[in-house]
């Protein structure tokens, strides 16, 4: 790619497909919705999406140029475990079913790495898809407050008008605001315009009670933020006022911080991580043949004797077999690395949020070996990390400025 085409930034189609794809991960299981939708409807909305989606990034990249990515390459280098674990079938065959739409869904990635520079477009265009899906439960609420936060989710909220549990609310609301938070921060967007997004998604936070997205949005800002306080003064404001903040918190409202964390659980219910621990006992205390523990079971519904696995590592390894979980660690340690290496700006601190974030929401969700919202997070990081491509020196050095947090001038006295 050259300069010239560096400048221009991906086209607007690409962040069509971009959304595309988040759509596709929506999923099509969930809360019961005020209007009941059919699942098989629901099904061909997002394979829709998906098909879509690679359609169009094909038609933006006939000359099928991409990127050389290691990220990329290691989702396709998935793909292996899961054809072999997938074909005997064990599963039944929606697991060649699920194979498809991985291999779909990275080909999708594949045509899009062609405008993977280090930029932010591919960030906004993120925010704004996961944001109106948020619009889309907030609307939810406001039609049907009972259908939205109903007693067999123990008053959470989850989807009314489209089926997304309080996890998937809750995720979709922490990135919002950890990517927005970031972007105010490297004034990339006014106060107003990050109020209008944070805050509503604030409270839908806290209306899902989802611990682990609230400790990834808490965890993965301060490792972004503190990325960036040898090079930014703001972030080292930010940084200080949040450590204040925290521990004045953690004083004098600790009683109902407590009360919110546990949501009226036991504290062995809680210790037990609300049942997930024995499923996860008997998961791994399930006996297996010698090639299901080296290329698992088959793609399947993240489930072990109909109960969910909620966890990435497990699930990964029940489904792809320890090869799966290598190639798994292998995605986030590159990524991790990565990120380590390249110099401190605010494209590198979103991806240090994203991967910080999904690493540690991968101990109770799943979804880091299959097509998921979470993967796409990770995709997202990746092309943040991607070095411009730029014919000139001038070039690269223009696209580094461009990135990187502004840092105020001293005057000398």
């Amino acid at each position: 790619m050259t300069a010239e085409s560096w400048r221009e930034g991906p086209p607007k189609a690409a962040g069509i497909a971009w959304a595309l794809l988040a759509l596709n991960t929506l999923g099509s299981t969930g809360a019961e919705t005020v209007i009941p939708i059919p699942r098989s409807l629901i099904q061909m909305a997002t394979m829709g999406a998906l098909v879509v989606a690679f359609l169009l990034a094909l038609a933006l990249n006939p000359e099928l140029l991409v990127r050389r990515s290691a990220f990329v390459f290691l989702i396709t280098l998935l793909l292996v475990p899961s054809l072999i674990s997938s074909i005997a079938l064990e599963v039944g065959v929606g697991a060649l079913f699920r194979c498809g739409r991985l291999a779909l869904f990275t080909a999708t990635l594949w045509l899009l790495s062609r405008w993977w520079d280090g930029s932010l477009s591919f960030v906004r265009h993120h925010i704004r898809m996961y944001f109106a899906v948020l619009v889309l439960v907030a609307a939810g609420l406001a039609v049907s407050p009972g259908t939205a936060m109903p007693e067999y989710y123990g008053g959470r909220l989850v989807g009314a008008l489209w089926p997304l549990t309080p996890p998937q609310i809750g995720q979709y609301a922490a990135i919002v605001i950890g990517l927005t938070a970031l972007l105010l921060l490297g004034r990339r967007t006014t106060a107003a315009s990050a109020a209008t997004v944070i805050v509503p998604s604030l409270v839908l936070l806290a209306m899902t009670h989802t611990r682990t997205a609230t400790l990834g949005l808490l965890i993965g800002l301060a490792l972004a933020i503190g990325s960036l306080v040898l090079t930014s003064a703001a972030a080292r404001r930010l940084f200080a006022w949040a450590v204040l903040c925290a521990v004045v918190a953690a004083v004098v409202f600790s009683s109902a911080l407590r009360e919110w964390f546990l949501r009226g659980q036991s504290q062995e219910n809680f210790t037990n991580l609300t049942g997930r621990a024995k499923v996860w006992d008997a998961l791994l205390s399930s006996p297996r043949t010698l090639q299901e523990q080296v290329f698992g079971t088959g793609l399947g519904d993240k489930s072990f004797d109909g109960l969910p696995i909620d966890n990435s590592w497990l699930a990964v390894y029940d489904e792809q077999g320890l090869v799966g979980v290598v190639i798994v660690a292998a995605v986030l340690l590159v990524l991790g690395g990565v990120a380590l290496l390249r110099p401190p700006s605010l494209p590198r601190a979103c991806a240090i949020f994203l991967i910080s974030y999904c690493g540690l929401s991968s101990y109770t969700e799943v979804g880091l070996g299959d097509a998921s919202a979470y993967l796409l997070h990770l995709t997202l990081a990746a092309s943040l990390l991607a070095v411009p491509a730029a014919t000139t020196t001038g070039a690269t050095t223009e696209a580094a400025a461009a990135d990187a947090v502004p840092v105020p001038r001293r005057t000398r006295r």
